[in-house]
């Protein structure tokens, strides 16, 4: 019977507290950085699952519930959420994470591992040259935002995010002020969080091979460590942003973020 060895503890522990580290100093959703960590811890750690992307997908979504949550009670409390635009995107976002969590389960491994390779070179080329589209008309009505949603929460769903490098730009092209744009799409994260876990659970259930302690693709004792330090680390990450250069941050981010998804994509 799998036991939960220390070595593997420390390693989701030490995988929580970066990524509370990084979400606090520059803003960026965790599943950047778990993710691609999970897909070489978790081999060390003796989990070498047919399905391990997917299984690092899955549980990096997970993790993301409960980061999110907490995001979103902050923004909240700044008034800073703007929840009429929420409210369009929520049904595209759930719908897509959970249509992303099945197409996920029926693509090749190496599908997955590129997808998510090539969406991290393409965010991180995006950090280090600062581009942000021309800004468009103001907010559209429903059916586009509904539209654009389920593609972002398709897409976040299948590479393990909660969608904020997507949404982000989005609402900002609908000139939207920067502040209310990430505090919302802190919000768009929860509903692609969520959907996208039970999609995940649900999809892997009759998986074999699969690590055990595990709810379909989910690993309860990665998600159980990383949040239980990400939570902490989180914000102490905020704390010296304000001590640190944020554009240095960023480029540095990105670069690691360049070498990450191109090692994923040989990987």
């Amino acid at each position: 019977m799998f036991e939960l060895t220390l070595l593997e503890l420390s390693l989701f522990l030490i995988t929580g507290a970066f990524a509370g580290l990084l979400a606090g100093l520059l803003g960026v959703g965790g599943g950047l950085f778990i993710v691609p960590v999970l897909l070489f811890v978790l081999p060390l750690a003796g989990i070498d699952s047919p399905q391990l992307m997917t299984v690092c997908v899955a549980t990096s979504l997970c993790t993301i519930v409960i980061t999110s949550l907490s995001s979103v009670i902050a923004h909240h409390k700044h008034q800073a959420i703007i929840w009429p635009v929420f409210w369009r995107f929520f049904p595209g976002l759930t719908i897509g994470a959970i249509i992303g969590a099945v197409v996920a389960d029926m693509v090749s491994q190496q599908f997955l591992k590129n997808l998510f390779a090539i969406s991290v070179i393409l965010i991180s080329l995006k950090m280090l040259f600062h581009y942000r589209p021309k800004n468009s008309n103001e907010i559209p009505g429903f059916m586009s935002i509904a539209g654009s949603g389920t593609l972002i929460g398709g897409l976040s769903a299948m590479i393990g995010i909660g969608g904020g490098a997507l949404i982000v730009p989005l609402l900002s092209y609908w000139k939207t002020p920067m502040a209310k744009a990430v505090a919302t799409s802190a919000a768009g994260g929860l509903p692609i969080a969520i959907a996208g876990t039970i999609g995940f659970i649900f999809t892997g259930l009759n998986q074999q091979g699969l690590p055990a302690y595990s709810s379909g693709y989910v690993y309860w004792p990665a998600v159980l460590g990383i949040i239980s330090t990400s939570v902490v680390f989180a914000p102490i990450g905020a704390k010296f942003a304000h001590k640190i250069s944020a554009p240095l941050l960023s480029r540095i981010f990105a670069v690691f973020l360049l070498v990450v998804g191109s090692k994923v994509l040989l990987y």
